[in-house]
């Protein structure tokens, strides 16, 4: 049957045409995903079912911030893991350290040399290397923490860092400075040992 259109304002013919134009131009230049088998739901945008836009196809699972090589850049700042027995004997040793740098932290005192007599009095032995870096015994590092530039200069700040190694596969790494002190424990850094690699490696 013909359709006719009448000028007439307020016409049912007009109208009608008039909602079909509205809803036909709705959905003008939407894109809408046509694979329902990728995961993406039928009426998602494509943008929103591939991610954000601009997203790099280069981000590796589990990457910090994003950036491609992540993991492999960053390998040496993850430290190894620990097997239970070993993660209870650390947290042992945690356990007896901590009391010390609390005291040493209160009275102000968090220079390496005193740090090292005080652990050392707890019948740890401080580790000794050789010329070529091979370990000749005992277990205890107590050295000054770690510079950083500051204002255009290295600077080292005052406190110190303590790495016990307690088994081959775990490690109290601990500081104590002005500001505060900490105990924790860990496996090895693949290159630094018990102690994390500074930033810029």
């Amino acid at each position: 049957m013909p359709l006719s259109i009448s000028g007439r304002p307020g016409s049912p013919t007009l109208t009608g045409l008039a909602l079909v134009a509205v809803l036909c131009l709705g959905g003008c230049g939407e894109q809408r995903a046509t694979d329902t088998t990728a995961g993406a739901p039928t009426g998602t945008s494509r943008s929103a079912a591939s991610g954000a836009p601009g997203a790099s196809p280069y981000v590796e699972p589990g990457a910090g911030d994003g950036a491609p090589h992540y993991n492999e850049n960053n390998g040496s700042r993850r430290p190894g893991a620990m097997s239970p027995a070993s993660a209870t004997d650390a947290a042992r040793e945690a356990d007896r350290i901590r009391p010390v740098l609390k005291r040493l932290w209160g009275q102000k005192k968090w220079d390496p040399a005193t740090v090292r007599a005080a652990l050392l009095s707890l019948g740890y032995e401080e580790e000794r290397t050789g010329s070529n870096g091979k370990s000749h015994g005992g277990t205890l590092i107590v050295r000054a923490m770690n510079s950083r530039f500051t204002d255009g200069r290295e600077v080292t700040p005052e406190g110190a860092l303590v790495g016990l190694r307690v088994h081959d596969d775990a490690c109290v790494t601990a500081f104590v400075q002005k500001s505060n002190y900490e105990v924790m424990t860990n496996g090895p850094y693949p290159e630094t040992g018990c102690f994390e690699p500074p930033f810029g490696h």
